[in-house]
């Protein structure tokens, strides 16, 4: 969407950010920026509205749903288990760059630490997508 004037700010880049700025998760100089371009641009001015409109009906009806009790500590888990990975791959990827050459054989850490690193993809899927209902619902 364009309303075909120029501004400093592009349509796309302000309608590819638009729920950082309704969510205020992005610097202030930057919404300084969406803030001028929606006093300059009605058609993303109506979108804006729109969206926050939607934004508010969502928090509304489904704003108290009650987050399960153990959703912290198994997500805390899951990013202890990436970050164990991470620590691991990147000692490990040291150890095989000294040691490669003919016949090096990988450790079978590697094949736990992939696993790892897929289940917590998974997971962090799972949570987008329900983050992605619940945002959209």
């Amino acid at each position: 969407m364009s309303c075909g004037e120029p501004h400093e700010t592009d349509c796309s880049e302000v309608l590819d950010h638009l729920y950082e700025y309704l969510d205020r998760e992005m610097p202030d100089s930057d919404c300084e920026k969406f803030k001028e371009h929606f006093d300059e641009c009605s058609p993303c001015l109506e979108k804006y509205g729109l969206e926050q409109e939607v934004k508010k009906l969502v928090k509304r009806c489904c704003g108290q749903d009650e987050v399960p009790s153990d959703l912290r500590s198994k997500v805390m888990g899951r990013i202890e288990l990436i970050r164990e990975a991470e620590a691991a791959g990147s000692a490990q990827s040291g150890a095989e760059f000294q040691g490669e050459g003919a016949g090096a054989v990988p450790d079978a850490g590697q094949d736990q630490a992939a696993s790892r690193d897929r289940s917590s993809a998974q997971t962090e899927s799972s949570v987008e997508s329900a983050q992605g209902r619940k945002r959209f619902a």
